[in-house]
């Protein structure tokens, strides 16, 4: 289970750096906009959730004790994908909704490196 938790962090990396950038374009260029950009997002955000789960799962079972700062990177990235959630009609609203999960999902492609980074 350590195994698919370290690579993990790697596949939610490069997932969210691409609906990260995905997201931007979407922003710029309208016509980029529709549901495989929601796909990808969903997609990638879910990494996040499994990759908090695998953390409490290694945690609580296998009693293996990371770093602090890679928990408190880990709940801040399950955290901002919540925030994300619950914003989305006010962003909506102001057709800033691509442009803000575009920079989310950037922001939590920096919160796993920073993850990886206290293992």
């Amino acid at each position: 289970m350590r195994e698919v938790h370290e690579v993990g962090g790697y596949v939610t990396i490069v997932a969210n750096a691409i609906v990260g950038l995905y997201g931007l374009a979407a922003w710029r260029w309208p016509r980029l906009r529709g549901r495989p950009l929601w796909i990808a997002t969903i997609a990638a955000e879910a990494t996040i959730i499994v990759q908090v789960l695998l953390g409490v799962l290694l945690y609580t079972v296998e009693n293996i004790e990371p770093q602090r700062f890679h928990m408190f990177y880990g709940f801040v990235a399950f955290t901002t994908v919540g925030l994300l959630y619950s914003y989305k009609y006010l962003w909506k609203a102001r057709g800033m909704l691509e442009l803000a999960y575009g920079l989310g999902g950037l922001f939590l492609m920096g919160l796993a490196i920073r993850a990886i980074m206290y293992v």
